[in-house]
């Protein structure tokens, strides 16, 4: 992996392939490693970015963890683009990384070409009812010191239909037991807290919203949401996949996103 500093903190990434730049924002309890088979895939026709975000694989702990926002993730994901020189990428975000990409755009609207948002949420705040959101965080703030063992059993039947291999239950499970407290508290507070509605029907970039239609974690409702909010969009949902769509069904995922970025 390489890494570059940005604003005092060294965030590490993955880039592979040449073409149209195409940045990839992973979720929660994850990092750059997630995208494995998008960078396998997609790198033939695209030059693809996989990011570790603050506090999570090999990037610095993000300050006050309590405190970093959505729109701290924002900027300092702005700050990587500037640096490598990524002009006018597309952007992809899975679950957290799809809130991400929608503060990015709200925030630096001149930059992503497009927005693919996969498993998507316009915030927590935004997009769950507020007894949700709340047991989501306090769930989350009250397992983030346990040992991983512990916790992550309680979340991967959100993640993956029961079709889904063994071999990829154990991939992902050796990814979340590098979930490090501090990336577990400053993704789940800013998250909590994040309410991107009004961001929606602001959206001009091509927007692909891309959900399987077994996902429990951020389900169908949501998708339709996002869908009547933002003009530009499309909505693709694929039959029988979960949350982690990009881990479950690859394939099917990745011939959507390129695709998409063909068309745009």
């Amino acid at each position: 992996m390489d890494e570059i500093e940005v604003a005092g903190l060294r965030i590490a990434f993955e880039r592979v392939g040449q073409g149209p730049p195409l940045v990839l924002l992973h979720g929660a309890f994850g990092d750059s490693r997630v995208w494995r088979r998008q960078l396998d895939g997609l790198s033939g026709e695209f030059t693809v970015v996989a990011w570790d975000a603050p506090g999570c694989g090999r990037s610095s702990d993000p300050p006050a963890p309590e405190s970093y926002r959505l729109s701290d993730y924002a900027d300092c994901l702005a700050g990587l683009v500037a640096g490598l020189e990524l002009r006018r990428p597309h952007v992809l975000g899975l679950s957290f990384g799809g809130g991400l990409a929608l503060e990015f755009y709200r925030r630096h609207p001149e930059v992503p070409r497009t927005l693919t948002l996969a498993s998507a949420y316009a915030g927590w705040a935004g997009s769950l009812p507020p007894e949700e959101v709340e047991a989501r965080r306090q769930r989350a703030l009250r397992e983030a010191n346990l040992p991983p063992e512990q916790w992550i059993p309680g979340y991967l039947p959100g993640l993956f239909t029961e079709a889904a291999p063994p071999e990829l239950i154990d991939e992902t499970v050796e990814i979340m037991y590098d979930t490090r407290p501090a990336g577990m508290i400053a993704m789940t507070s800013a998250f909590a807290a994040a309410d991107l509605r009004d961001a929606l029907p602001l959206i001009e970039v091509p927007t692909l919203l891309l959900y399987g239609d077994a996902d429990q974690r951020s389900p169908l409702n949501v998708a339709k949401d996002l869908h009547a909010k933002i003009p530009t969009s499309e909505l693709v949902v694929m039959p029988s996949v979960g949350h982690d769509s990009n881990f479950e069904a690859p394939e099917s995922f990745n011939a959507e996103v390129r695709s998409f970025i063909r068309r745009n």
